[in-house]
Formats: structure tokens, sequence, C-alpha cells
């Protein structure tokens, strides 16, 4: 019988969805399940995205050019990249499938086999994924929850660097800890990436969510640091179009563009109908993101309040994004998650949490944490909560 391929044997499941089945099973058992595992907001998408689809009329769908349509582009630097004070050329500019296949090729850009590119861990588990298929070696820099992740100084990242580091990678701000990097991390960080010569890849899907009065700054707008930023973003998010599936890449290095440029190609383009839908979300004015922004941190501060009154419990506050990663008072957050799904109802209703673990990369880190994902409205959050509270009480006793 032939073989599948080694990289592809050890491939990691989601640690995100792995779960899912255990979940879905409860929901045909008849159980109600509040998911607090997945970043899938229940806000509503910019009322422009919904009229674009409306409105979108075909009788054939043609290809895109492979960077996204004209328009579209045009639309993100303009409605979007120079309102927030960022200058990009439409040619310093790509629409991707989402972030997810920009940052699969910025690893191909950037990146031979067994290259090494740095992160901070916890970091977004599906950059394992990525780095797998593409051969490239993650190497994680540890941050402590009991330290609310802060980053280490940089005399410390500096020892994780060597001739095979080709770029650090950022998410700002941070999932699965809702960090958010201030000015003098950044300068900090983009200092090293110029003496080292190596990139700086700065995943920015969560920009908008920010909760501290510092205004934000892009891996783009250090100075000096140009030829050596990548950065990626992407609708999912910002306008929660998950489903459309619309991301870009950005950067001032021609050479970087060029050769994505021939990705692009080779993949032919991205999703029309995504384009279409994110062409119209583009319209959303100041007021919907600071509605968003102020319901994100009524959630925020409520789950955080609930999760540190739970005994056993500890959560850093966030200061951006919509997760934060909790210490539970259990051995394996992992058989806790699954037994909530399998195990434990509290009036025919459950709850599903993200284990930690497969956040870090250090062997034997964030067993007892897991990333709960504040993405519901308040009233639901005080049942999900109510319920984890309770579900950890049992779990408790059971195991003793």
């Amino acid at each position: 019988m032939p073989k599948i391929a080694h990289t592809a044997s050890i491939m990691p499941e989601s640690a995100i969805r792995k779960l899912t089945p255990y979940a879905d099973q409860a929901k045909a058992d008849g159980i109600k399940v509040y998911h607090l595992n997945i970043g899938a907001p229940d806000i509503k998408s910019p009322s422009g995205a919904v009229k674009a689809l409306k409105e979108f009329k075909f009788d054939h769908l043609p290809y895109s050019n492979s960077s996204g349509t004209f328009a579209l582009r045009r639309a993100i630097i303009e409605k979007y990249y120079r309102r927030i004070g960022i200058d990009v050329d439409i040619d310093e500019m790509l629409v991707t499938v989402a972030g997810s296949e920009a940052l699969t090729m910025v690893f191909q850009a950037v990146c031979d086999p067994d290259d090494e590119v740095l992160v901070f861990e916890p970091y977004y588990c599906n950059y394992n994924a990525l780095a797998l298929m593409n051969r490239v070696t993650i190497k994680a820099v540890h941050t402590d929850i009991s330290e609310g992740f802060r980053i280490p100084p940089v005399e410390e990242l500096e020892k994780h660097v060597t001739p095979r580091t080709r770029a650090i990678l950022l998410c700002n701000p941070g999932n699965p800890t809702g960090v958010l990097y201030t000015k003098d991390d950044l300068m900090k960080i983009g200092d090293l990436c110029r003496r080292h010569d190596i990139f700086l890849v700065s995943d920015e899907a969560y920009r908008e969510f920010c909760y501290t009065d510092e205004p934000y700054l892009s891996a783009l707008q250090i100075p000096g640091l140009s030829q050596n930023v990548i950065l990626v973003d992407s609708a999912s998010k910002r306008y929660n179009l998950c489903g459309a599936r619309i991301g870009c890449i950005i950067t001032h290095n021609k050479d970087v563009m060029g050769v994505m440029t021939r990705m692009a190609q080779a993949r032919l383009c991205p999703p029309v109908l995504g384009q279409t839908v994110t062409y119209g979300a583009l319209d959303a004015d100041r007021k919907y993101f600071d509605a968003v922004r102020k319901e994100y941190i009524a959630r925020r501060d409520f789950t955080h309040a609930a999760l540190n009154a739970i005994p056993g419990v500890f959560a850093p506050l966030p200061t951006g994004a919509f997760y934060m990663v909790a210490k539970l008072p259990v051995k394996s957050a992992e058989d806790f998650a699954k037994w909530l799904l399998t195990d434990f109802r509290l009036d025919s209703e459950t709850v599903m949490i993200t284990p930690a673990a497969p956040f870090y990369n250090t062997p034997g880190c964030g067993l007892d944490q897991a990333r709960i994902a504040y993405v519901l409205e308040v009233p639901e959050l005080r049942k999900a909560l109510h319920i984890l509270e309770e579900a950890l009480k049992t779990y408790k006793d059971n195991i003793q």
C-alpha cells in the first residue's frame, strides 16, 4: 500500500477544532453548547458588505487579477490604510485567501527548508501547521502567564537568533493572549531585525481591537525598517467576514513582493465573491469600529472578572483582540475540555473551550491553561462562565 509523505503524517490537528466532533455529538443529543473555543464572533458584518453581496449580479464568474481586483486593492489602501496613517502603493499589496495563505506565502518567500522563524509563545497554533507544510522551523521565545505574557528583554530574545533565523513573527494584538505590544517593544524588536538583517512579519488581523489609550503602531510605521517588514492582514476579524476568506500582504520590499506576485499567479486568484463582499465592508466608518470596540471591552471586562472570581482560576487582563488565556485548577485542560463536551451537563447545557498547550512550543507548558474567546454577548457569557464554574467544582470532586 502506498505511503503518504512523512510531513503529511505528522501534521498536527487544530487545537481549536479537534474537539469539534464531541461538540457536534453533544448538539445531536439536544445539548446547547456555548462556544468560547473559536474566534467566530456574533458581531454583525458592516451593512455595506451585506449590500454588496445582495446586489452582486452575474451570468458567469470569471477569475480576477491574481493580486486581487484593482478596485479592491485601491479601496483597501484609500479607505483603510491611509485612514490609519499607513502609506502604501498599489504594487506593494496583494490580496490573499485570508491571512492563512498570506502567512504561507511569507514562509515560502523568505525561508528555505529548515530555516527558523522566531515567535513568542503562546502563539497562534496554526503557525505550526503552516510552517511544517513549508519545512520551516518555529522557535519559541517563552512568555509567562504570571507576568501577563510580557515579552522578555531584547537581550533574551537575541539569544535565540542563529544563522538560520530568517524572521520574527508577531501577532499584534496577540492570539491567544490578547497582548498588545507597546511602541517600545516594537522599536526594540525592529532594531534587532535591522541589526541581524532579518524580516519582521507582523500579523495585524486584530489591529482594530485595542483597549489601551496608546495609539496603535503598525510594524510598517517603525522608522528605517521598510525593507524588513512584511505585513499580514485579514478582513475576517475586522469586519467579521471569516467565511469570505480575504486577506492581504503588504511590503515595501520589491523583491519579496515580486516573488509573492508570482506565487499568487500560480494559484490563479483569491475568491471573487469574497473580494466583492470585502469591498462593500470597506465603507464602514469610524462609528462601526468604535461600537465594536466598546462591545468587546464590555465582554472582556465581564469575562476577566468572572474567570478570576472562580476559585483556582487566574487570567491576566488582555489589552487587545478578543481572547484571554486562563490557568485552571486542573492537570490537563484538554481532558477537562473534552469532559465538558462528553460528560458534563447543567440544565442540558455545556461550554466548549480550547486547551492552551498546543499554543506553546516548549514541551510541558500550558497543560493547565485554556484559551477563552469572549465572542458572545454578555448575557450568554454569564451563562457560559457559570457553567464553567460549576463544571470545575464537579470535575475537581471527580478527580480527587
